[in-house]
């Protein structure tokens, strides 16, 4: 694909990564190489990055192949992590903790988070309620203390009601991906918009966000909450930076949500601070 022709630097909040064995082994598994190659062609100059999805396997591993991946490229990496509070348990009562028998030996634990938050290889956390479930109160505190941005997966799975129940209002940002609407449910994004009057450490991306009238509502209300990511490399990063630029809002929106947004966010975003 071309290289896009834009003058907007661009950062990026959502993109996953895997071990290069493990890549073109199904899924939308991508080399290192690949990804950092689409990018370029986007006009992407860094971006955050995760593993896959691997619920009930732990993600020790995992993250500590991303963050070896990351180490001379422009990627930033964030460590997942789960829990053993299920999105459905929680809505029916907060039984998560008591019906799961508690933390198991592969969920996330608050020593966990405190070695990534200290580990300078990482720069904040991501969690996918659906795939992995909700941390428990414990763990959450610790996320807490260490004040790193969370990248959140939403959607039908993990409403945004969900959300402000178990993690929106902590002392850390959370980033919801989707704007909490994935896979394209409409209503649920513009719930999560609404969200962001309540909320001021909320923030939203744009990955798998294909709806204009939802993506130009957030950049006109919330100009200061919306930041960029391409859901890469399930979505080609060309496809999702062209997508914002063909919408009608002012330059100045345009500049917040390519990076300047994400710089205040995420430290390790910032022009000022070097890779």
């Amino acid at each position: 694909m071309l290289e896009l022709e834009h003058g907007y630097r661009v950062v990026d909040v959502h993109t996953r990564l895997v071990p290069e064995e493990a890549t073109g082994v199904g899924g939308w598994a991508v080399s290192p190489d690949r990804l950092e190659r689409e990018m370029h062609q986007a006009g992407i100059v860094r971006a955050v990055v995760s593993p896959e999805p691997a619920p009930r396997r732990g993600y020790v591993a995992a993250n500590n192949g991303v963050a070896r991946l990351s180490v001379d490229r422009p990627l930033v990496a964030f460590a997942r992590i789960d829990g053993p509070r299920s999105p459905g348990s929680v809505r029916t009562g907060r039984l998560g903790d008591v019906l799961s028998g508690g933390r198991e030996d592969h969920h996330t634990s608050p020593a966990d988070v405190e070695q990534y938050a200290y580990d300078d290889r990482f720069h904040g956390f991501v969690l996918d309620p659906a795939a992995d479930g909700i941390p428990d109160e414990e763990t959450i505190a610790r996320l807490e203390a260490v004040d790193l941005p969370v990248l959140v997966g939403g959607g039908v799975d993990a409403p945004p009601s969900l959300l402000a129940e178990t993690l929106l209002g902590r002392s850390f940002p959370v980033v919801v991906a989707g704007f909490g609407g994935f896979p394209l449910d409409r209503e649920l994004m513009d719930e999560m918009i609404d969200l962001l009057e309540e909320y001021d450490g909320c923030y939203l991306d744009t990955s798998f966000v294909r709806y204009r009238r939802q993506l130009e509502r957030a950049l006109l209300e919330h100009p200061d909450r919306v930041l960029f990511g391409s859901g890469a490399p399930a979505a080609h990063p060309n496809v999702a930076v062209m997508e914002i630029l063909t919408l009608d809002v002012s330059e100045d929106k345009l500049v917040r949500t390519f990076w300047k947004n994400a710089a205040r966010v995420i430290d390790a975003l910032d022009p000022k601070v070097r890779p």
